[in-house]
């Protein structure tokens, strides 16, 4: 019974290793991600995925409505997923 817990505890332990340095850090960025994509709002300004930097004029559900032209009407469509950042 000894001998068969001590060959187990090894990989337990790398288990737990593995959950706090590498899978606990991923959840909790895609938690603040989400919540900063559930605050964006008309006005913000943000990084896009492609590295374009935009402001939003619209909000919706699942699509932004992004402002990319700097002293122009460019305006471009992206999915919430599209959006690296907020710039503050």
């Amino acid at each position: 019974m000894n001998q068969a817990v001590a060959q187990f505890a090894p990989l337990v332990l790398i288990m737990v290793v593995f959950y706090f340095l590498i899978m606990r850090p991923q959840q909790k960025k895609f938690k603040a991600h989400q919540a900063m994509l559930a605050a964006l709002k008309a006005g913000d300004k943000v990084v896009l995925a492609a590295g374009l930097k935009g402001k939003v004029t619209r909000a919706g559900e699942q699509f932004f409505t992004v402002d990319i032209g700097q002293g122009t009407k460019i305006e471009v469509e992206v999915e919430r997923n599209a959006i690296a950042s907020k710039v503050d």
